[in-house]
């Protein structure tokens, strides 16, 4: 079915009120002068207090009331990893559109399924991979694209921490643990990156928490079509910093450290006032006219507000957004295939 254009400004309900619902969706929509945020959803009463409190919007009692009043046009999903398949399909065959706090969804069926209910309804269906424009991603995506390293052949990115995870985030029947939550960002932005469809997946997952039930570290290794090897690790027992990025071609290799600082900022209220720490700016070994040299590339400032305002501009003209379902299906493959290596200590295709 295809899709009609807005043209006007969406209104929004956010569905969840906990730290990703609050302070990334909330926040940035708000952002976006082409977007309305008009409510957020939450079953708990007090939670619907401070909602109205501190948001100045209506707080809905739950997503059928925000699916029954007809102002509401995109639905935003910052619920649970292991709800986004159910809650999408429901609020798309009410007539909605609607975007999903990563991950996606849990499995490949699932994706499926959800991609079937956009296409059967008409509906924009887009998953918040806001990491699509941290600064060190498009500063890596700048070099890569420009030749300066050459032929790109291996890759390896790490996001680790040293603290547990907590809530439901650290049960895996909620979709939990470190590869559906820090990982799918990874393997989202290597994906996009390589130009070439992953071959199969080798990883390996520790369980090192008694208490716990999701992996406290991961190892997986993604082989591309094209020769590409890139390493993908997170942890949650990881005592000392190690690079963010570490890029290796025939003519360079790229080093960058340091998180985005867009989310400190962001939690602090004030998103604009991120700024990059000196000694996290990117640097490039490389060879110029014969001679071995270190240059540090400025980096790329972060704008995480663009994803909602693409978003935005999607529904108002009718087009498909920058990141589309679709898009982020190979990603979901990926996990797939990582959790089945880690099952079988072997390399899998992915499917």
């Amino acid at each position: 079915m295809e899709r009609e254009p807005l043209k006007r400004k969406p209104n929004v309900a956010v569905v969840g009120y906990g730290y990703a619902g609050r302070c990334f969706h909330a926040y940035l929509v708000e952002l976006v002068p082409d977007m309305v945020l008009r409510g957020i959803s939450s079953r708990n009463e007090e939670t619907r207090k401070r909602i109205e409190k501190e948001q100045a919007v209506h707080a809905y009692s739950g997503l059928e009331e925000a699916l029954a009043d007809p102002q509401v046009d995109l639905v935003v999903l910052a619920t649970p990893h292991d709800t986004h398949a159910e809650l999408a399909v429901q609020v798309m065959d009410a007539g909605k559109h609607v975007v999903t706090d990563k991950v996606m969804c849990l499995n490949l069926e699932e994706a499926d399924r959800m991609i079937e209910a956009a296409n059967r309804n008409g509906a924009l269906l887009s998953v918040f991979h806001n990491r699509r424009w941290d600064g060190g991603y498009l500063t890596l995506k700048r070099c890569w694209e420009s030749g300066m390293l050459g032929k790109v052949f291996h890759a390896e990115t790490c996001w680790s921490i040293h603290g547990r995870p907590r809530g439901w985030r650290a049960e895996r029947k909620h979709g939990g643990g470190r590869l559906y939550d820090l990982g799918a960002h990874m393997i989202d932005q290597a994906v996009n990156l390589a130009g070439s469809p992953v071959r199969n997946v080798l990883c390996r997952m520790h369980r090192d928490i008694a208490e716990m039930d999701v992996e406290s570290h991961v190892d997986c290794l993604m082989t591309f079509e094209s020769g590409l090897t890139w390493l993908v690790q997170t942890s949650c027992l990881d005592w000392s910093p190690r690079p963010r990025w570490k890029v290796m071609g025939t003519e360079g290799t790229f080093v960058k450290t340091g998180l985005d600082p867009q989310e400190k900022a962001m939690v602090a209220g004030d998103i604009d006032s991120a700024r990059e720490s000196p000694e996290n700016k990117t640097r490039v070994w490389t060879v110029q006219q014969g001679v071995q040299v270190e240059m540090v590339v400025e980096t790329i400032p972060g704008r995480w507000r663009s994803f909602y305002e693409d978003i935005a501009a999607a529904l108002i003209e009718g087009r498909e957004p920058a990141i589309t379902a679709r898009s982020v299906r190979p990603c979901i493959a990926v996990i797939d295939a990582a959790f089945r290596s880690a099952e079988s200590g072997e390399s899998v295709p992915v499917g």
